[in-house]
């Protein structure tokens, strides 16, 4: 199997820096690092990390590589006072989101983070059931862009109003309710798990937010046009639904089948031989080197089916890697024999409330996202 974690001596050979900028590098989330289990006293370093840093500092760059690398995994490049990743810790407007899912709901969190004084928001019952949840949500985000007014040069409290009815519309579209329910309950109501409803209120505020993730940049570039916040938010539910996104978790439940025939490591291990590292099967994140705190305080919630412990344990002993928040949705969803595509549902109604924070905090700048390509293709 490949090397994933190498000593420090192996990254300095291949940094050629002093130890001091290794640890530095490692404080700011650009190498992960783990206590090496021979000795730990010591640490060792993932191998793909130390490889990307010294392919950056192998020479001095054109700014347009710079450029380049900075929208993959580089430094923040959009200012925002929503949310920030800290040592490894997140914060939405500077308040740990692990205290937040104690007692906050999804309603009160939209109200933290859209900068509404007066607290949380309200969501009218509506929608009808049939068809699929997600699709729905698509679909009825569609039908209002092109009635929607544009955001670009409204007044903050309009966009704050047109917000809460546009999550109201992704809302009656992943749950449709005939009752005024706080939408954890709605959720847990409407698939009929009302003993769910505890945990899915903290995977809601868990998951409404994390920084400049690929939907909310997408939902960034949209609002950047003056498109409406609709658009913005089908731009973000869109690319949600990519399997390196919000469909991560679907590995996790192919994970978990494999591991009931034939048991957890060898099912890691044979998966790990035919996909090689592309796929982690919901362990590791880059921005939480030592545990993603959200799948912490989501597994903290609910009893697992056994499974899950013995995946997420030999799972970290042969990856290096601990469970992130993917694993925990899967988790929760079998753990309660929520519907197939509950993960999903969970943090595309969740990450609404993210989306729209985004959009408006981008129409408030005034600023449109317009980056230049660089041409590497055939030169008559």
């Amino acid at each position: 199997m490949q090397t994933l974690w190498i000593t420090a001596e192996e990254a300095l050979a291949l940094l050629g820096t002093k130890p001091q900028t290794l640890y530095a590098n490692v404080s700011r989330g650009r190498i992960r690092a783990k206590p090496d289990p021979a000795d730990p006293r010591r640490s060792l370093y993932q191998l793909v990390d130390v490889k990307r840093m010294a392919e950056r500092h192998s020479g001095r760059r054109q700014a347009k590589e710079v450029a380049a690398e900075a929208i993959r995994w580089g430094d923040p490049v959009l200012p925002t006072g929503i949310s920030a990743i800290t040592n490894q810790r997140l914060f939405y407007r500077g308040q740990d989101v692990v205290v937040l899912a104690e007692q906050h709901t999804l309603e009160q969190v939209a109200g933290i983070l859209w900068n509404i004084d007066d607290g949380g928001i309200k969501i009218p019952a509506g929608g009808e059931n049939g068809g699929p949840r997600v699709a729905a949500a698509l679909v009825a985000l569609a039908s209002r862009v092109m009635t929607d007014l544009p955001a670009l040069g409204r007044h903050p409290a309009a966009l704050r109003s047109e917000a809460a009815d546009v999550l109201a519309t992704v809302a009656s579209a992943l749950v449709p309710s005939s009752q005024v329910l706080p939408l954890h309950e709605r959720l847990a109501h409407g698939w009929q798990r009302p003993e769910a409803a505890e945990p899915i209120r903290k995977a809601l505020v868990l998951a409404a937010e994390h920084e400049l993730n690929v939907s909310a940049f997408a939902a960034r570039v949209t609002a950047s046009s003056g498109a409406a916040l609709s658009a913005a938010t089908l731009s973000g539910l869109a690319t949600l639904t990519g399997p390196r996104h919000g469909g991560a978790w679907m590995s996790v439940t192919a994970l978990v089948e494999k591991a009931a025939t034939i048991g957890a490591r060898e099912a890691i291990r044979s998966t790990l031989s035919s996909l090689g590292l592309v796929r982690a099967f919901g362990h590791g994140h880059r921005l939480y080197p030592d545990g993603d705190p959200r799948a912490k305080a989501i597994m903290e919630s609910f009893e697992a089916p056994a499974i899950y412990a013995e995946l997420a344990k030999v799972g970290e002993d042969l990856l290096g890697e601990p469970i992130n928040i993917d694993f925990a949705l899967a988790a929760l969803a079998d753990s309660f024999r929520l519907p197939d595509d509950a993960p999903l549902v969970i943090f595309a109604l969740a990450r609404t409330v993210g989306w729209l924070a985004h959009a408006m905090e981008q129409v408030e700048s005034g600023q449109m996202i317009r980056p230049r390509a660089r041409y590497d293709g055939i030169v008559a």
